[in-house]
């Protein structure tokens, strides 16, 4: 990420965030449920079964994987796998669905290098009090500003 170098010490900023944590705002997903391309029009994965990965791989695709395929070899001696859409690919697991849970409302001090302070975040309970906190928090920087 490119950010500018603060200008401050980390304990001079305040920093506000809207998030929707993982953990807390996401299940486990399927292919289908997230329109996966690869589940919508099928995928190709090409193996070079001259290596000991390669061969690990392909192993796994034609006896373990339970997915439908054809195989073809190509004139630079890879595997090429065409599978079949409407089946699960190989990311599934990593899929992920949004729950239905409104998003965090933080206020955090310090800024991307830490709070150096410690002090607790600050979760608001409606998105308007976030929004006034913010608010406020220009007001009070320009009319510091201001002051020169």
């Amino acid at each position: 990420m490119n950010r500018p170098d603060p200008l401050m010490a980390p304990h001079q900023y305040k920093t506000y965030a809207i998030v929707a944590p993982r953990s807390t705002h996401f299940r486990p997903a399927t292919c289908a449920e997230t329109d996966c391309p690869h589940y919508l029009k099928g995928w190709q994965s090409a193996i070079d079964e001259s290596t000991d990965l390669g061969q690990g791989q392909a192993y796994y695709i034609r006896k373990q994987s339970g997915r439908r395929f054809t195989e073809a070899r190509r004139a630079d001696g890879l595997t090429v796998f065409t599978f079949a859409a409407g089946q699960e690919c190989f990311n599934s697991s990593k899929h992920v669905a949004r729950l239905d849970r409104p998003e965090l409302f933080l206020v955090r001090d310090g800024d991307h290098r830490g709070n150096p302070r410690g002090t607790p975040v600050r979760q608001h309970v409606r998105p308007a009090d976030w929004v006034e906190d913010f608010a406020e928090h220009q007001q009070a920087i320009a009319d510091e500003h201001q002051k020169g």
